[in-house]
């Protein structure tokens, strides 16, 4: 699963031909959360409040370029990282 981003202990990854809908896999102390791109949910697992707010901050800043990635995914293409929260 190619990391796409990393920030403040908080590791972004995407797997490839992943299942919808189209989300990506946060990161952070041993605990994970699946996060849905389009509308920013949780769909599974769990992050410390801050750690989540930070997730969702970044994911909205970044929305488009996770849309382009899961669609790279899907195709199985290679995928570029995506900058991390300043």
């Amino acid at each position: 699963m190619p990391e796409i981003s990393r920030f403040y202990g908080i590791v972004i990854r995407m797997y490839f031909d992943d299942h919808f809908p189209r989300h990506f896999h946060a990161l952070y102390a041993g605990k994970e959360a699946v996060v849905d791109i389009d509308t920013l949910a949780l769909l599974s697992g769990g992050l410390p409040p801050r750690a989540l707010g930070m997730v969702t901050e970044w994911a909205l800043l970044h929305q488009g370029e996770l849309r382009e990635l899961w669609g790279q995914a899907k195709d199985l293409r290679p995928l570029h990282k995506i900058d991390p929260l300043p």
